[in-house]
């Protein structure tokens, strides 16, 4: 499966991924958002960094239930509880934190700021596709 990430020629980069994936696959994979809950059912304790890098090994983890990989990873969204820009340096930790257990592919990234999840304690929620061979 392939994924070819590509950026507005006129537009800066942005920091992390691109502002469009490619897909060229057969199957597409859609993964339920993911929180930071472990196999116990418990939300992780250590605040949005360990909570972002717990939902992002859960996404790792729905795709491999399903068949795919990260290598398969087309598309991320993220729904940040009170959002603020002054967060980011947290969030950046928790998915580089994630990022050395199993590397991310340049992929099409959103952020949301939302007011709350479903249930108080949940920071981040993370959704994803996926486009991979059968």
């Amino acid at each position: 499966m392939a994924i070819t990430p590509h950026n507005i020629p006129t537009l800066p980069a942005p920091a992390q991924g691109s502002h469009a994936t490619a897909a060229h696959g057969n199957r597409i994979v859609h993964i339920s958002g993911q929180v930071g809950q472990d196999e116990s059912g418990e939300i992780v304790a250590g605040g949005l960094a360990a909570q972002t890098e717990r939902a992002l090994l859960n996404v790792a983890l729905a795709l491999e239930a399903a068949g795919a990989s990260l290598d398969d990873l087309a598309k991320l969204t993220s729904y940040v509880v009170d959002w603020d820009p002054s967060m980011f340096d947290e969030l950046a930790r928790g998915i580089s934190a994630a990022g050395a257990q199993q590397p991310y592919p340049d992929m099409a990234l959103t952020l949301v700021g939302v007011t709350s999840l479903f249930t108080p304690e949940m920071l981040i929620e993370i959704e994803a596709v996926a486009v991979a061979d059968a």
